[in-house]
């Protein structure tokens, strides 16, 4: 008992177990990087009127932010009496990742091969057995730019996060031993940040925050810490309700105007932080509003599938009609186009995860429950709680 009341005390206050609105921000997030990839394909010149489209694409880093607050969360009771299971905590993962990836994956090399036999020609910087290979395993974001392929644009991301998946016993550890101490930990993220920033421009001549191309794990490494160091500055703070959902507003404007003024990408990203927290301090104190709603929710669980189909489904679109009416691939996609591909995309992605990914999910996890039983496995996660989508 006297255990229990000193670590009540050490987490101050603690969070719910759900956390709906962090599952629901991730279809906006998704979308938004649907719109980046549309808004280079459509007649309208968005840079010349807003940065938000073109800093839309920078939800990516707020996936990897919110990776690492919801596993720290998930995890959270685990990691404080050092019984994480770390071949359970894989299994979960890759059961998580693995099955729609590997699905939008046979949907590329079937449409790169069917286009091919008939006489299309493709990148072969992007379409090449070893980037096949790499993209299989998932390690092609591990790699710098000249040896590396990944037939599905996207997927990088989800290379960098099984990175992290790797590394999160790391992460644990230092988020652990610094929970007392969260502002510490936020500065020594954000040293690690410059860290990381510099090397990038010295080794590669861009910002850390551009490293899909090229080594994207040094992307995630202090974004996924960011997100862990969140987490334990935020089980710590209670706010009432009005306050909750002023904070949350004023991080919503905040990061919208920083995208909207066409910010330095550094900044947006460093500003999807106190969205995320202000976001998961609404649970605290029940004022979610629409955002734990049932058709929000589903979104956030598409999102995963969404951020996957959305490429190759506008590849093989431009595909299609640049064959059948005889001009360029690289045509200008008409409004009615873009209409149709949003349309495509989300009844793909819905139909991806009910159909296909929660599924093979749940049928890869069952099976890890013979090597693990399951009062085991249940005590690795904290119930209801929601792992995030990539």
């Amino acid at each position: 008992m006297v255990c229990r009341e000193s670590e009540a005390r050490e987490a101050g206050h603690p969070f719910p177990a759900d956390l709906p609105a962090l599952t629901s921000v991730r279809f906006v997030l998704a979308l938004g990087v649907v719109f980046f990839h549309y808004q280079l394909q459509w007649p309208w010149d968005a840079m010349a009127t807003t940065g938000f489209l073109d800093r839309a694409r920078l939800g990516v880093d707020a996936f990897f932010i919110l990776s690492g607050f919801v596993l720290t969360h998930a995890y959270r009771d685990a990691i404080a009496g050092h019984r994480l299971n770390y071949g359970r905590f894989l299994v979960a993962r890759f059961a998580r990742i693995y099955p729609a990836h590997l699905a939008v994956l046979a949907f590329v090399v079937l449409m790169v091969t069917t286009a091919s036999l008939m006489g299309a020609q493709f990148d072969r910087n992007l379409y090449n057995p070893l980037g096949l290979v790499t993209t299989l395993l998932l390690v092609h974001a591990w790699l710098p730019e000249m040896v590396q392929a990944d037939w599905n644009g996207p997927s990088w991301s989800l290379s960098a996060e099984w990175f992290a998946y790797l590394a999160f016993p790391a992460f644990a550890w230092i988020g652990l031993k610094l929970r007392r101490r969260p502002m510490l930990l936020l500065a020594l993220t954000a040293l690690l940040f410059l860290a990381l920033d510099q090397f990038y421009q010295a080794a590669f001549g861009d910002v850390v925050v551009h490293a899909e191309a090229s080594m994207g794990i040094l992307r995630i490494i202090p974004e996924f810490l960011y997100g862990v160091a969140l987490y334990r500055l935020g089980e710590r703070l209670f706010l009432g309700r009005w306050a909750a959902v002023l904070f949350a507003w004023a991080a919503a404007i905040l990061l919208v105007a920083l995208m909207h003024l066409k910010a330095d990408d550094r900044w947006v990203v460093a500003a999807a932080g106190p969205l995320v927290l202000a976001l998961a301090m609404l649970s605290k104190v029940h004022a979610e509003g629409v955002l734990k709603a049932r058709w929000p929710r589903l979104g956030g669980e598409a999102s995963y599938a969404l951020y996957l189909v959305h490429m190759p489904i506008l590849i093989a679109w431009k595909g299609v009609w640049s064959a059948v009416q005889g001009r360029d691939s690289h045509y200008v996609l008409g409004w009615w186009e873009v209409a149709a591909l949003l349309a495509l995309s989300l009844s793909a992605a819905i139909a991806l995860h009910l159909l296909f990914e929660g599924p093979a999910r749940t049928w890869i996890r069952r099976r890890a429950d013979r090597l693990w039983p399951a009062p085991e496995a249940r005590a690795q996660m904290r119930p209801g709680s929601q792992p995030p989508d990539v």
